[in-house]
C-alpha cells in the first residue's frame, strides 16, 4: 500500500493481513480468533489444549480450516465432556486483541508440575540467554518489515525450534502449544520467548506446556509474577541484546554477571 512518511515522501509498504477464524467443535461454535493465519491448524489445537477443553491430542479426529468461510471445524472422537459447563465462564484477558480464557485462570495451578531446578536441562546460563537473544535479533520477521504483530519462539537452550508471529501473543503461544502437542514434545528442557509482556495468561500457558523458563522482550504484571513464583518458573523481562531483568526463579539461572561500569 502507498503511505506518506514524515518527510512528505510517498512510498510502498506491506502491512499484516488480519483475518477472523471461527472455531467450531463438533458443529458447535466455540470462539472467533483474529489471526494472521500462518498455522491455523496448530493455533486451533493449541487453543483447545491451553483452554483445557481437550485432554489429549488423540481425542481429536480432525481439524479442517476453510478460509473461504473463515472457519475451522474440529471433530473429536467422543465429544467434549461437560462442554457447556467448561465454556460457561469467560475471562477477557489483558492479551493483545483481548484474549478469552474459559473457566477460572487459577483453577488448575496445583496440578501443574515443572521439572526440578536441579536438572541441568531446566536451567539457563547467562551465556545461553545472550545466545538466545542474539538468535531472536537475527530472526527475519514480519515485525521488522511491517510491525503490528507479536512473535513467540521455543528454544532448547539457544537452539531455535519454532518461531511464529500473530496479531496477539496469546495466539502465537497457542500455536506453539499446538505444535508441541502434535509432536508429543515435552517442555521440561525448553525455553519460551515472547515479544509481549508476561501477564498471568502467558505465564499459565507456558506452565501448562511444561516450560520452566520464560524470556520476554517486554515487562511483567504483578499477577504474572505471583503465578510464576508460585509455580517455580524462571522469568526474564526487558531482555534485549545484553540487557535483562530476572524477576524470579533465580535457582534456575546460572548468572555470569557483567563487570560493573
Amino acid at each position: 500500500m502507498s503511505v506518506l512518511d514524515e518527510y512528505g515522501a510517498q512510498r510502498e509498504i506491506t502491512i499484516p493481513a488480519e483475518r477472523p477464524l471461527t472455531v467450531f467443535v463438533d458443529n458447535r461454535e466455540l470462539v472467533t480468533l483474529m489471526t494472521l493465519g500462518a498455522a491455523p491448524e496448530l493455533l486451533v489445537l493449541g487453543y483447545l489444549r491451553n483452554q483445557r477443553l481437550v485432554d489429549s491430542v488423540s481425542d481429536i479426529d480432525s481439524v479442517t480450516v476453510d478460509w473461504d468461510v473463515e472457519a475451522a471445524a474440529v471433530k473429536t472422537r467422543a465429544g467434549i465432556e461437560r462442554f457447556d459447563e467448561k465454556t460457561a465462564k469467560r475471562v477477557v484477558t489483558s492479551g493483545c486483541g483481548q484474549g478469552t480464557v474459559f473457566g477460572d485462570l487459577m483453577n488448575e495451578l496445583d496440578t501443574i508440575e515443572l521439572p526440578s531446578s536441579r536438572e541441568p536441562s531446566a536451567r539457563l546460563s547467562q551465556a545461553t540467554l545472550y545466545g538466545l537473544l542474539n538468535a531472536m535479533r537475527l530472526q527475519e520477521s514480519t515485525y521488522k518489515s511491517a510491525g503490528s504483530v507479536h512473535g513467540c519462539a521455543l528454544f532448547r537452550q539457544d537452539e531455535l525450534l519454532m518461531f511464529i508471529e500473530d496479531v496477539g501473543r496469546h495466539n502465537a503461544i497457542d500455536t506453539i502449544a499446538g505444535w508441541m502437542w502434535l509432536e508429543a514434545m515435552g517442555g521440561g528442557d525448553k525455553i519460551f520467548y515472547t515479544t509481549g509482556r508476561l501477564t498471568s495468561e502467558m505465564v499459565i500457558k507456558s506452565a501448562q506446556m511444561g516450560v520452566p523458563i520464560i524470556v520476554s522482550r517486554s515487562g511483567i504484571t504483578q499477577m504474572g509474577y505471583e503465578v510464576a513464583s508460585k509455580l517455580g518458573l524462571c522469568l526474564f523481562g526487558r531482555a534485549t541484546n545484553r540487557h535483562f531483568i530476572c524477576y524470579c526463579g533465580f535457582e534456575r539461572f546460572d548468572a555470569q554477571p557483567e563487570p560493573a561500569r
